[in-house]
């Protein structure tokens, strides 16, 4: 009913005298051929109220007709079809008209339902879509771009089309070819990282080697942030993050030894499952609407897991300790748990909480209206304070198997640890020293017995010692 009531007003505005009076407006737009700029005013029709295209007459509103109707008609429809995403045929309807003796064709651009539209060559950005604005098409703002996506795609950021729509997946196909699951086009749909127009979603932006969320890591000295040891920032794929975070917890997951009667008892510093669920929860349940990084902290007496985005809607901390659980990405959930990373809702916080069975320290929840804190204490940090008070307090310095180390030492581990081995260029390029510093640093460390030199010349390289 609005569209007939709009198309009548459309024709009543420009008859007059029995006639046509053509004349530009936010809802008309005058071309005199067909010409590449009539892909801009479609799309800016189809993105805002609608509109009609008239071809065969001039921008003062001369009519000056076309030779082939039929003709201009598909050459439209091809070009529509090809360069515009996506799909706004169905919305386009075409007209031969009679004016003056000549014929027009009339082009009428119903407001589209997959908003906004786009050119494909150009992606979902400012360059690439258009609205009306008077009697122009311009270049929509990413305001307007990201509202339309909402109106459209509604409010789970998840479900909504990514503003990027050239992505890769190359760690994701990694995963997921470790675990012998199959990962192509088809079970991309299935897992809705692309929509029914071949579009990818903000799952398939959160997955791809270009996500833009990021999670940062650091490494305090004592129990406050007044000394940095080390941070880094994880960047890419959900999925890539994900290891080289735990690689980078878990490189500093000390195992500390004691002593009952003839029996060694070996406990590192946080219980691996309690690690393992944390982050987890903290890459599941995360509010992705926010561009903030989510954040861990190693202190000497904790580690802490903030993620973005509190608790849901009609839920309370209470609730999530008995392990009920809503899920605020619940196709990142189905992901996961797909690739047996995750079991099932509301069991993560049951597990990290029987890790700490009885022991004297118990993990912490804290939650705010935007975040979610999960705090676990280092088992082995009373013990270590009691018997060796400097390694809370020296700024610089850190133990690897008894033998202190400098920060830049441990970087220097952690790096062989993920990698394998580590030459002199890559010490040089990891901590940004020079060559001298980076041989005096790998010297110190074969010397401490904690690196093993490789090779000879040119083809030296270091290794972990067994």
């Amino acid at each position: 009913m609005i569209d007939t009531i709009r198309y009548n007003k459309i024709i009543n505005d420009n008859e007059r005298d029995g006639g046509m009076l053509f004349r530009e407006s936010e809802t008309i737009e005058l071309k005199e051929v067909v010409v590449d700029e009539i892909k801009k005013e479609i799309i800016a029709f189809a993105n805002c109220d609608g509109g009609k295209l008239y071809i065969g007459v001039q921008d003062d509103g001369t009519v000056i007709g076309v030779d082939d109707p039929d003709g201009v008609s598909l050459q439209i429809s091809n070009m529509v079809r090809d360069a515009i995403k996506p799909d706004v045929t169905m919305f386009l309807h075409y007209k031969t008209i009679e004016e003056s003796g000549k014929e027009i064709v009339a082009v009428d651009i119903q407001r589209g339902t997959d908003r906004p539209y786009y050119l494909a060559k150009k992606g979902m950005r400012p360059e690439g879509v258009y609205v009306r604005q008077g009697y122009s098409s311009v270049p929509a703002t990413d305001t307007a771009i990201r509202r339309m996506i909402k109106e459209t795609d509604g409010d789970r950021f998840e479900a909504m089309r990514s503003l990027n729509q050239e992505l890769t997946f190359e760690a994701t196909k990694k995963e997921f070819e470790l675990r012998n699951i199959e990962f192509g086009p088809q079970q991309m749909r299935t897992l809705k990282l692309v929509d029914q127009d071949n579009l990818y979603s903000n799952l398939g932006l959160l997955l791809s080697d270009q996500c833009i969320h990021t999670i940062k890591a650091a490494v305090f000295q004592g129990k406050d942030q007044t000394v940095f040891k080390d941070r880094r920032e994880f960047t890419g794929s959900l999925l890539q993050q994900m290891n080289e975070v735990y690689d980078f917890i878990d490189f500093r997951n000390q195992t500390h030894a004691t002593i009952k009667k003839l029996l060694r008892i070996d406990v590192r510093d946080y219980p691996e499952i309690a690690v393992r669920e944390a982050l987890l929860n903290l890459l599941v349940h995360r509010d992705y609407s926010f561009s903030a990084s989510a954040l861990i902290s190693i202190y000497a007496d904790r580690l802490e897991f903030v993620s973005i985005g509190g608790l849901m809607p009609g839920i309370d901390l209470e609730d999530i300790m008995i392990g009920i659980s809503v899920c605020r990405n619940q196709d990142l959930a189905n992901v996961f748990y797909r690739l047996h990373l995750i079991e099932a809702y509301g069991t993560g916080i049951g597990k990290i909480m029987k890790a700490y069975e009885g022991m004297e320290e118990k993990p912490v929840i804290e939650t705010t209206k935007n975040a979610f804190k999960i705090i676990l204490p280092n088992v082995n940090a009373k013990d270590e304070k009691d018997s060796n008070p400097a390694l809370f307090s020296e700024p610089l310095i850190n133990a690897f198997d008894g033998v202190p180390i400098s920060a830049r030492e441990e970087k220097v581990l952690e790096y062989v640890r993920i990698h394998g081995a580590v030459t002199r260029n890559d010490v040089i390029g990891l901590l940004g020293v020079s060559s001298s510093t980076a041989v005096r640093i790998l010297k110190n460390l074969v010397k401490n017995n904690l690196l093993k030199q490789n090779g000879k010349a040119r083809s030296t390289s270091y290794t972990i010692v067994k």
